[in-house]
């Protein structure tokens, strides 16, 4: 049986909310890749799935027949989180499933007590088990994103090398600053990723360019090249880093992983 990722730990995990409500754009894959990576470098690491596409659990090898209750049990119906722990092939990494009744989660969430903070609530039950905590958020704005976003410390925006790619950032941005004000005045954008890099294609230049322009040093120096293997892992269960570890796409989220873990204890690339 994989070892569990679970374990006495002092201090306060790093939660991560991988967000972009623009669909896509290789949100659900740097989700999976990135706390596989940071696993693999040593890091106790959770993935929350609140994608009710349940793509990241799949990824992991969570098949969807086989699920029970997960993150909808979590969020509407108070179930502890440490019961609804599952097992990744990957050493050191936990996931809690998105399970088949979490479509309906953004309704049902509206007439709740404390909506938004939902999941913070429940990730204090288990937080000190973990280093990081990776949240893959839906590709929208609503109550399961907020949630993601409240519960925490940083937000990481995976954007795509395409045209129309920086369309719909700002709206992002300015969602981040509002749930700042209001709700979790320690919420930071942790940084940009740029996904999806074709060096064959200027586009991919010109979209790089922009989006350093705009953004600064918050961007990325790693990017996540558009490979074939980072396509294929997925239909096996598996992260690229298991499927194909040699792999350009492999190689770059260990690369985004150390990139991540020096920008966290403010270390200079």
């Amino acid at each position: 049986m994989p070892e569990s990722a679970t374990g006495a730990r002092q201090n306060a995990p790093r939660i991560v909310a991988i967000a972009n409500q623009k669909g896509g754009v290789g949100k659900t894959t740097t989700s999976i890749n990135l706390a596989t990576a940071l696993a693999q470098a040593g890091q106790t690491v959770l993935l929350v799935d609140l994608d009710p596409q349940g793509n990241a659990s799949t990824g992991l090898g969570i098949n969807y027949r086989a699920r029970g209750a997960g993150t909808y049990a979590m969020l509407v119906e108070g179930t502890p989180a440490e019961k609804l722990l599952a097992h990744s092939d990957v050493e050191r990494l936990d996931v809690i499933p998105a399970d088949p009744d979490l479509a309906g989660a953004e309704v049902e969430l509206v007439g709740l007590e404390q909506r938004e903070f939902r999941l913070k609530t429940a990730l204090l039950q288990i937080s000190q088990n973990y280093t990081h905590i990776v949240i893959d958020c839906p590709p929208s704005l609503g109550l399961l994103t907020l949630n993601g976003l409240v519960a925490a410390s940083a937000v990481l925006v995976p954007l795509q090398c395409e045209f129309f790619a920086l369309e719909g950032i700002s709206q992002l941005v300015r969602t981040i600053d509002r749930v700042r004000r209001s709700l979790n005045p320690g919420l930071s954008l942790q940084g940009i990723v740029l996904t999806m890099f074709d060096r064959r294609n200027n586009l991919s230049d010109l979209v790089a360019a922009d989006a350093r322009s705009f953004f600064g040093d918050r961007v990325y120096e790693t990017v996540i090249p558009r490979n074939v293997r980072i396509s294929e892992a997925p239909s096996h269960g598996k992260p690229v880093l298991l499927y194909d570890s040699r792999s350009p796409g492999a190689l770059a989220y260990t690369k985004l992983a150390a990139e991540f873990l020096r920008r966290e204890n403010g270390i200079a690339a």
